[in-house]
Parts: C-alpha cells; sequence; structure tokens
C-alpha cells in the first residue's frame, strides 16, 4: 500500500516527529511511504525507506494567509497528481490545521486529518485575551473538521472533537503516537554531554501552552541539590523568566537535543506542565526508560497514561504548589513506572491501526 503524509514542515514539533515514527515504521512493514511538506523547513531527518516532497525550495518558507493557503494547495494538488501517476495512495493523513486545511482546498483523495491536540483547550486559552478571535477560531474548526473522517491521537482528543468541538457528524477513528522502544533505549546509550548534578528535565518548546513560568515557580521552591534542565531553546522570554526568579545558577536551558533520550534517561524525574496537550510523547519516552514522571492533569493524554497506575503523578493545572508537592514526594519515593502497560503505544500496534484504515481505501 501506499500511504502519504501531509505536513507544513519538519521544524521540530512532536506532532511532526510522531508522523516520522509512523511513517518509518509502515516503511519497515514494506509498505511505500511518502512525506509531503507545504514548505521545505527540516530539522527531524526523515526516516530511510520514505519518499521525500517539498513544495519549496530549502529553506523556503509560504505564506500562512488567505491567498498563501490556495497557492499552496494548488501546488499540493498538482503534486499529488503527478506522484498519483506512478501509484496511487491507499491513504493521504495530514497533521495540525495549517496541514489540513491546505490539503483540504486542494481536494486531497482518500483524505483523513490528524488531530495533534485538545482543540478546545486551545480555543478557550485564547478566549480568556480575545474573545472576537476565539469564535473565529472554534468556526473554523468545525467548518475544516465537520463530516470529515478524522485520526485522534488519544481518547481525550476523539471526546474533544465530538464535545468540544461539536463535529458529532464526522468519523473519528483514535490511534496514538507510534513509539519504537527498542531503538529508543539503544538511542539514550548514546554519548551527550549531560550535566553532572543529578536534575529534573522539562522537553518542550518555549510557549505558553507549556508553562515554563509556572515550572519555574514551582521548581523555585524546592530544596536540595536538583537542577532543573530544560530541552528547549534559549530564548529571550525564557531566560528573563529565569533570571526574575533568581534561578539562573540552578537552570539550564540545554535548547532542542535531536536525541533527547540520554538526557531524559539519565533525569531523575521528568515534569510536564502544559494547560492542554493530545498525546504528550515525552510522558510516554520518560516511562519507557524507567524516568518517572509528574504532570499536570490536563487534556488531553496524562490521565490516559498516568492515571490507572500512577494517579498520584497527576496534579490541578496552573497550581504551581501541587506541582512542587508532586515534585518533591517523586524525588524522595520514586514511583515505580513499570506499572503502567505501555503497549496500547507500542509500533507495532499502531502501525496496524494504519494498514487497517488505508486498506478500507484500497
Amino acid at each position: 500500500m501506499r500511504i502519504g503524509f501531509i505536513l507544513t514542515n519538519l521544524a521540530g514539533g512532536g506532532a511532526e516527529k510522531a508522523v516520522l515514527n509512523i511513517a518509518a515504521g509502515l516503511a519497515e512493514r514494506g509498505h511505500r511511504t511518502d512525506v509531503i511538506l507545504l514548505e521545505h523547513v527540516v530539522v527531524h531527518a526523515v526516516p530511510a525507506g520514505t519518499g521525500f516532497h517539498a513544495l519549496t525550495r530549502a529553506g523556503e518558507t509560504i505564506s500562512k494567509g488567505w491567498l498563501g493557503k490556495r497557492l499552496a494547495a494548488r501546488k499540493l494538488a498538482r503534486l499529488l497528481g503527478q506522484l498519483a501517476l506512478d501509484a496511487p495512495f491507499q491513504l493521504l493523513v495530514s497533521t495540525l490545521p495549517f496541514a489540513d486545511e491546505v490539503a483540504q482546498l486542494a481536494g486531497a483523495p482518500v483524505h483523513w486529518c490528524r488531530i495533534a491536540n485538545t482543540l478546545s483547550a486551545e480555543v478557550s486559552r485564547l478566549e480568556s485575551s480575545d474573545a472576537a478571535k476565539a469564535a473565529r477560531r472554534i468556526a473554523r474548526y468545525r467548518r475544516m473538521y465537520g463530516a470529515r473522517s478524522l485520526i485522534a491521537v488519544s481518547e481525550g482528543v476523539g471526546k474533544d472533537l465530538r464535545a468540544g468541538i461539536g463535529v458529532a457528524g464526522s468519523r473519528v477513528e483514535v490511534i496514538p503516537n507510534s513509539f519504537d522502544f527498542r531503538a529508543m533505549k539503544q538511542l539514550a546509550q548514546a554519548p551527550a554531554t549531560l550535566p553532572s548534578r543529578p536534575y529534573v528535565i522539562h522537553v518542550g518548546r518555549f510557549s505558553g501552552q507549556k508553562r515554563h513560568d509556572l515550572l519555574l515557580e514551582a521548581f523555585g521552591t524546592l530544596g536540595g541539590a536538583h537542577r532543573l534542565v530544560l530541552l528547549a531553546d534559549d530564548a529571550p522570554g525564557l531566560r528573563s523568566l529565569i533570571e526574575a526568579r533568581g534561578l539562573a545558577g540552578r537552570v539550564e536551558v540545554a535548547g532542542f537535543q535531536h536525541n533527547p533520550f540520554p538526557w531524559i534517561a539519565a533525569a531523575d524525574l521528568l515534569v510536564l506542565c502544559s494547560d492542554h496537550e493530545g498525546l504528550p510523547n515525552v510522558i510516554i519516552e520518560a516511562l519507557a526508560l524507567g524516568v518517572p514522571v509528574v504532570s499536570t492533569d490536563c487534556p488531553s493524554g496524562p490521565r490516559e497514561i498516568l492515571g490507572a497506575e500512577l494517579p498520584g503523578s497527576l496534579v490541578q493545572t496552573g497550581d504551581a504548589a501541587a506541582l512542587a508537592a508532586a515534585m518533591s514526594r517523586a524525588l524522595a519515593k520514586r514511583p515505580d513506572t513499570s506499572r503502567v502497560d505501555l503497549t496500547r503505544y507500542s509500533k507495532d500496534r499502531v502501525v496496524r491501526a494504519y494498514e487497517q484504515l488505508a486498506g478500507e481505501q484500497a
């Protein structure tokens, strides 16, 4: 079967990384896979055996406005037509709203939108600062995703699409992100220049959703010898938050890491403190490497992963004191990560789900 994945770019986000993992798993099982970028911006490497196509020259971005979407859609339709001359697609999957909209405008065949975030939480966050913009955003999502074929990365995202966004007429299939646990453990053994002192780690870009402010407030109240390591680019706003709390000597901004697994594996604790997610990869990655996790109980994903076996690892969103207390407990008495069953996130199980979808379209 031939399966294609349409993305805006490969600029380093978790959603893009997850798609590449799925494409790699399908290619390993003998399927023909293609990664199609609307703009040729690449941080994550495309897996071997996967075709690569981009609508622009290397490093060139595209306009994200009304006209830019339609110009990209015209180019995408032309490219998809050319690729189909060689062999037709049984399944095309776009990821994240911009790519979803462009793929729809292009009339992509056998097209499914893969929803990687809890969209109503995003709208609610926006509503607190700009109610009119929030209203336009949810109207856009209802227009884009109503009566469509949708892949939700978690049960929470699926429920949110139906109840929070209101796409009751759409078909929603829940297929989580794919993880190659054996490869991950091998990558964790790679050489890396790690801190010499014990540390707590947070992995995520600097954005309001990820709540670095909450993390720094909580960490600042902890005693002990632990440092805080942030796998995030050293943005001026992040540096200002660190300095404003007097934590420059205790916090290391290590930047984006192509291989974060040695950093995660050597940590005493991984913390996720987002206001919303879809299915946070880093929680699954940390647990697979035997590293305890403390997470906000945000929509969606953390409770699905941790709630049954390690409910004490979850805290209310936006509560720095509760986050600090949970971090302190986990550092004092290490939770048993082996209690969490990660089978549903295994590469083989996820790849089979995509095969089943593609087989329906054939």
